[in-house]
């Protein structure tokens, strides 16, 4: 990993850091919303500054980093990993909200597994003739 004072892409920046598989992904994450810099919304060809804030969302985990180095290139997980640092309280509250979907997890029995075809059947026939 190489630092660089280049202008890099945000889009280009999360492929690189590894939060996206590919650029498409950070794309379509960064347009719908799931991606803030600096506290607001931006666009595909924003370029990255040292030290700026990401808030990302990805299913259930919303992660705030800042920014540490930046790179156009994708390499390991651990160049990865150099290239942003996530703030301390980002990490507790996702902590946190792993905790809480665990607890609620263990709390509900219906939720102990996925449903099989016979029990998707039923869910979509009670859908079905609730709608009326």
């Amino acid at each position: 990993m190489k630092e660089q004072q280049a202008k890099v892409r945000i889009d280009k920046w999360l492929w690189a850091a590894r939060f996206f598989k590919t650029r498409a992904l950070a794309k379509t994450a960064i347009e719908g919303g799931k991606v803030h810099y600096e506290g607001q919304r931006c666009k595909v060809s924003k370029t990255v500054d040292l030290n700026a804030t990401l808030e990302i969302r990805q299913g259930f985990d919303e992660k705030e980093v800042v920014v540490k180095a930046i790179s156009d290139q994708r390499r390991g997980a651990a160049e990865a990993q150099l290239l942003y640092e996530e703030t301390p309280r980002s990490i507790k509250k996702r902590m946190d909200e792993a905790e809480r979907r665990r607890k609620f997890r263990d709390a509900n029995p219906l939720f102990d597994h996925k449903p099989n075809k016979k029990e998707r059947r039923q869910i979509h026939k009670f859908r079905e003739d609730s709608k009326y």
